[in-house]
Parts: C-alpha cells; structure tokens; sequence
C-alpha cells in the first residue's frame, strides 16, 4: 500500500506543473501520434508514449556509473542527476530526487491492478516510470525510470 506521504507528493506535483505551466515555466511540446514515431525508436515510443516498462536489467542505464545528466529522449528536458542515481538492485536506473521538482509530474497508476504512482516529464508527459517510497535518504523516495525514457548526457571534464 502506497502511503499519504506519496499520494500527497503526487497531487503536489500535479499542482506544480499545473502553476508552472501558466506561469510561464516550462514550455509544454504537444505532438501526435505520426510525430512520435517518426521521432522514437520503436522501444522508446512504447514505453514513453504507450506507458510500457523494459525488462529488468536490459535497459542501457541500469548499470551506468559515468558522471553526467540524464534526459528525457523525446524531448531532452533534463530530469535526473547522476549524483542523484543509486543502486536499487531493481535492474532500472532508480534516483532519490529529480534534477528540478517542475520537471517530472506524478500522477495516481491503477494500471494492472495496483495503486503506483507513475512519473511523466513536465515538458512531453512520456512516461519515465513510478516513484516508491523505499529509496535511500534525504528522500526516501526512489523513482524507477525506463533506460529507454532517457537520454545520457556525460560531465565536461570543467564541470566534474
């Protein structure tokens, strides 16, 4: 059972996105199916747009140890932090904190007959993953992302 904490997390970053949105925050990209799929690779349109999960321990960032950025690969919003990445023993790139708070959204996933939270990009809605709450600290939170929802970006040897 997922606890109030995580629900409470996930209307408080529904409403951010929402107040971000008409703040003139991140700008949001709107495209149709044809677009995407021109765009995606077969594996990353179904799981970024048809919210599909890779098999555990296939994705190409599980295992990733490099410094650098982690984006968004259909629209390249920066969304994670490798400072931030930790190993969950779960075969999925799992991080305690997003690279901004108005960069994910977080909505209730009754998908299968669960209660989860999935996590969208702010910028695209594709959909990254779900957040749980069995991460390490300051968070306690650990957002299980698709390798094939992300993009890496390695560290500039002048910002390691």
């Amino acid at each position: 059972m997922i606890s109030r904490r995580i629900w409470a997390l996930a209307a408080f970053g529904c409403f951010l996105a929402v107040g971000a949105a008409s703040a003139g925050g991140i700008k949001k990209i709107v495209k149709n199916d044809e677009e995407w799929k021109k765009e995606l690779t077969p594996e990353q349109y179904q799981i970024c747009r048809l919210k599909g999960t890779e098999p555990a321990f296939t994705g190409k960032y599980w295992n990733n140890h490099e410094k650098g950025r982690y984006l968004c690969a259909a629209c390249n919003l920066e969304l994670f932090d490798s400072d931030t990445k930790f190993e969950s023993g779960t075969g999925w790139p799992s991080f305690w904190k997003p690279a901004a708070s108005d960069h994910v959204n977080q909505s209730e996933d009754r998908s299968f007959g669960m209660r989860r939270v999935e996590v969208t990009c702010a910028r695209c809605g594709s959909h990254l993953g779900h957040l749980f709450e069995d991460g390490p600290k300051p968070t306690g939170l650990r957002y299980c992302i698709n390798s094939a929802a992300l993009k890496f970006e390695p560290a500039t040897p002048s910002s390691r």
